[in-house]
């Protein structure tokens, strides 16, 4: 009976460990599930606003357009991947980061009466990559 009883015992908190370890991974999936969710993009008003918020602003904004032009390089890769129609093509054309700036604000100025200024940064860079960056069908 004392070999059945540690048995029990040994068995039941290797059992309520793993449920734990289980139970804290899925909150923790949770917790960066909402994380993401809440995670949004940011507006021109907003990209605007933090150009303007300190001496450094406008360096933190164009560190923002590198990393937007290069999701919106890295997400149009993936959909072409998967079988839909390129809408960018560099073409062996140079893209470099520090010509994200310029992308975004020839785009707003050629298309000033198209966007507002809660849209997203995301909807300038894919008009300007896929406008100066076609492809010819």
């Amino acid at each position: 009976m004392v070999a059945s009883l540690r048995l029990f015992t040994m068995h039941s908190k290797v059992f309520s460990y793993s449920s734990f370890s289980v139970i804290r991974a899925c909150v923790l999936l949770l917790a960066f599930a909402s994380l993401a969710a809440n995670a949004s993009a940011m507006s021109l008003r907003e990209l605007r606003a933090l150009e303007k918020s300190n001496k450094q602003g406008i360096h933190y904004a164009n560190y923002y357009l590198v990393g937007v032009m290069e999701g919106v390089l890295e997400a149009h890769a993936h959909g072409v991947r998967n079988g839909a129609k390129p809408t960018i093509c560099l073409n062996d054309r140079r893209l470099e980061p520090h010509m994200a700036k310029s992308l975004y604000d020839t785009e707003l100025n050629r298309n000033a009466d198209l966007y507002e200024a809660d849209m997203p940064v995301q909807l300038v860079l894919v008009n300007a990559l896929a406008t100066v960056y076609a492809c010819s069908d």
